[in-house]
């Protein structure tokens, strides 16, 4: 189970997670393998292009749960810490 997901500031789907990546703002992306690739294909990419780690969990059903949420989740990413 992705621990560090359940404490740190996260955003969680596929629409908010590109949308922290494409704002420089995702220190960390979690796709669900049994996911469907349409939605996790995009993600996958911008984050290679970005130098972004990518971690690969074995079903939605443990991506929304390590998120907390009641529901699966294809994709979440961890935010970048703001420290300075």
């Amino acid at each position: 189970m992705p621990s560090r997901l359940e404490k740190s500031l996260r955003v969680v789907g596929a629409k908010q997670t590109l949308k922290a990546i494409q704002a420089d703002q995702a220190e960390v992306v979690y796709l669900a393998r049994d996911a469907d690739e349409h939605v996790t294909g995009p993600i996958r990419r911008e984050s290679i292009l970005r130098g972004i780690n990518i971690v690969e969990v074995e079903t939605m059903a443990e991506l929304g749960r390590a998120c907390s949420i009641e529901v699966g989740a294809a994709v979440a990413g961890v935010m970048k810490s703001k420290d300075i």
